[in-house]
């Protein structure tokens, strides 16, 4: 694998997913549409998903991709793969809220390895080196040249004072009971796979989810964290979080610094 190339190729289709999506974010008007399982999608979803597949196809023709956007690449299985989800936060997206990003992610044996995660309307974006460690890149963003970069690692947590980050969207009492378990010091909330982003700049520490993602949601997000020195464990047995599983469900899980003690479910 030509990680320096999939580096370029990434972040360039990530910003060309964006510009899609600001284009319609800032009209004055958009479609939104509801899925087979009730979920979301917009005009944007779809635009995005049309200029990022095209790119990675073209680039990595003999690598599988999923997307959220193409239901028939969930039947699909593969060591490797990328996986894609050109818009995650829609709800975000639809309530202008601006927490949404372009996520981008390539999963090796199970773990997610390389990603970029960006956030048009915030003009922030987090993506890994060839090496596989992460980066914050300032803006502006330009095509073909990457800008001044940063590298990016977790805190140090204090067990005694965390910082814990959760859904703005999907907030709920079991997410609620479970941070509860811990001494936290401060809560902030954010949309999309940006929680990953705040625990790798050290921003928070600790990101518990309990309810429905899927791999496109998270893999990015993670090869970020990862990169930073985080981790994404299962919240049944607080083992590493695995991709690759059939219908790219994930069970729920937890992110976090290291060093954070974590508790039981």
């Amino acid at each position: 694998m030509d990680y320096e190339k999939l580096t370029r190729v990434m972040r360039d289709l990530a910003l060309a997913g964006g510009d899609k999506i600001m284009e319609i974010y800032n009209s004055d008007d958009f479609e939104v549409k509801t899925k087979s399982d009730s979920s979301p999608v917009t005009e944007a979803d779809e635009a995005a998903d049309e200029v990022i597949s095209a790119g990675l196809r073209a680039e990595f023709p003999e690598i599988m991709m999923v997307t959220e956007e193409q239901a028939h690449s969930h039947s699909q299985q593969a060591d490797i793969f990328l996986i894609v989800d050109p818009l995650d936060g829609t709800k975000e997206f639809i309530n202008r809220r601006g927490d949404f990003t372009v996520n981008i992610a390539l999963v090796e044996n199970g773990i997610p390895t390389r990603g970029v995660v960006y956030a048009p309307a915030k003009d922030r974006m987090f993506f890994t080196l060839a090496d596989g460690s992460s980066v914050e890149e300032a803006g502006p963003f330009q095509q073909g040249h990457i800008g001044d970069t940063r590298k990016i690692s977790v805190s140090t947590p204090d067990n005694d004072a965390l910082i814990v980050v959760a859904s703005k969207s999907h907030r709920d009492q079991a997410t609620d009971d479970y941070i509860a378990k811990y001494n936290v010091k401060d809560m902030t909330s954010a949309g999309s796979s940006l929680k990953f982003c705040l625990i790798a700049t050290g921003e928070a520490d600790l990101y518990p989810r309990v309810g429905r993602t899927m791999e496109w949601d998270t893999a990015a997000g993670h090869a970020v964290l990862n990169g930073a020195g985080g981790h994404v464990v299962r919240f049944d047995d607080l083992m590493p979080l695995r991709y690759g599983k059939e219908g790219y469900a994930n069970p729920f899980f937890i992110a976090h610094a290291t060093g954070v003690s974590l508790k039981n479910a």
